[in-house]
């Protein structure tokens, strides 16, 4: 019987998630690949397996009630727990959003990626994420999620533009993060957010600076915190991100 530590990452097909993926997998991880498109899903696991990877593919849509509750089901036929949980699926909203002109049904799709979906595979992940000895939930935020450097000084050049739905979806994510870090205190359940830095993915039409690999570092540490590692806090690279 395979004994390897199970992960599971949304969004993982391409870019920091795939990376986050093969990075867990050169670490004895078993990795599932969640992704909505089935030729891209199959395609990162053809690719992870062709590296040495011992990788699964995920069906799985953030946004979807019933597709997550499959996801769990699959999860659990490969080894009746989970060790990591990284949530790494989001979208931008495209832009511009400016606030004063943005469709209300901007922030609701970006909300219902970045922040219900979240919420929804966390709970279904949950159950069996408790049956792990050591488990550990990673959410992909960003810095631009900070209120403290969104009002500091010199805020309008150090991050990014104005962006009303996706900017505010992280820092709901950052709190909601900080929400289930009070309910599971007490537990092994070690749960922080992680920022990959401006990385070059389709999301930001690969102007990003960081390279996925870069990106996916410091969700990777994350991931694989020895027990009494730090939980509730906002990481990246350089170290801790103030909210």
């Amino acid at each position: 019987m395979n004994d390897a530590k199970i992960a599971l990452i949304t969004g993982a097909n391409k870019g920091i998630g795939y990376e986050i993926a093969a990075g867990l997998a050169a670490l004895g991880y078993r990795v599932g690949v969640g992704a909505r498109d089935q030729k891209r899903r199959d395609d990162a696991v053809a690719r992870l397996r062709d590296t040495g990877a011992d990788a699964f593919g995920v069906p799985l849509d953030v946004t979807d009630d019933h597709s997550v509750a499959a996801a769990a089901e699959l999860i659990a036929q490969q080894g009746g727990r989970l060790d990591a949980l990284v949530n790494n699926a989001g979208v931008t909203g495209g832009h511009p959003q400016q606030p004063s002109t943005v469709d209300p049904a901007v922030l609701r799709t970006v909300v219902e990626t970045n922040v219900i979906g979240v919420v929804r595979v966390t709970n279904a992940m949950l159950p069996l994420l408790r049956r792990s000895p050591s488990p550990r939930i990673v959410n992909l935020s960003s810095s631009v999620g900070s209120l403290t450097r969104q009002s500091g000084p010199g805020s309008a050049t150090t991050t990014g533009p104005v962006a009303v739905a996706y900017a505010p979806s992280k820092t709901f994510l950052n709190a909601v993060t900080l929400q289930y870090v009070k309910e599971l205190a007490g537990t092994n359940v070690l749960i922080n957010c992680a920022c990959p830095g401006f990385v070059a993915t389709d999301l930001n039409g690969f102007r990003g600076v960081r390279t996925p690999v870069e990106g996916a570092a410091t969700a990777i540490r994350l991931a694989t915190l020895p027990d009494g590692g730090p939980t509730g806090g906002f990481f990246e690279d350089a170290g801790v991100i103030p909210w």
